[in-house]
């Protein structure tokens, strides 16, 4: 573990805890209110570890939704971490089994968003990636876990006044749209974010993993399309 490097990681994601801590907070008053107790919550959160599938999840169990559904929908969701994996894995190749195993638990947008942004401009050696990757990713793992606790056994009183659930748009807005660089991701933020409003009625939430599957096939199409 290169120190310096680490603490870096975990320098550069703090600003964006200003945001998680709330839409954890959310999530655990979301695995409360469908039925599940403080405990399952907690439990879920360190096993999913996966912030939108997660609340994605809690509602359709919240609503009754068949076990394939709640699956699937997660599943979809959570396929943009597919292709995380396959472009932080060329800077990975050196780190041992155990390191990749723990670096996959612990991905997530903000985490592949900050560390990609570095590799992608720096020449470092395997070691000292993986000190800033594990810096950010585990400065987010525990907010999360701490904040979806405190939301799973204190969310009864949380003012709903407070209006917490408007953070979580924030958070992925905020890593969106520099990531938006060429026509390509253009075409598929747009094609996803007006298919999710359309969509918004459809039963068990299914309008997200739709749009959000529209959105990769627009992605694709623009991007082989257009020169």
């Amino acid at each position: 573990m290169h120190r310096p490097t680490f603490l870096e990681g975990v320098r550069d994601l703090t600003p964006i805890l200003l945001g998680v801590v709330p839409f954890g907070l959310i999530a655990g008053i979301a695995a409360v209110s469908a039925g599940l107790t403080p405990f399952h919550g907690v439990g879920m959160s360190l096993i999913v570890f996966a912030g939108a599938a997660q609340l994605a999840a809690l509602d359709l169990i919240g609503n009754a939704a068949p076990a394939l559904v709640v699956i699937a929908t997660a599943l979809i969701i959570n396929t943009r971490f597919v292709m995380y994996s396959a472009s932080l894995a060329p800077y990975f190749q050196e780190a041992s089994t155990p390191q990749k195993v723990a670096a996959s638990y612990l991905l997530t947008d903000q985490a592949y968003a900050f560390s990609i942004n570095r590799f992608t401009s720096r020449q470092e050696p395997t070691r000292v990636r993986m000190s800033y990757y594990l810096g950010a990713a585990l400065t987010l793992w525990v907010t999360w876990q701490v904040s979806t606790a405190a939301g799973a056994f204190l969310g009864a009183a949380v003012p709903e006044a407070w209006s917490l659930d408007f953070a979580i748009p924030l958070v992925f807005i905020a890593l969106l749209v520099p990531a938006i660089r060429d026509r390509a991701d253009a075409g598929a933020a747009a094609t996803a974010a007006i298919l999710a409003v359309l969509l918004v009625g459809l039963p068990y939430n299914l309008g997200l993993p739709l749009a959000a599957t529209a959105g990769i096939i627009a992605g694709i199409a623009v991007e082989r399309v257009v020169p």
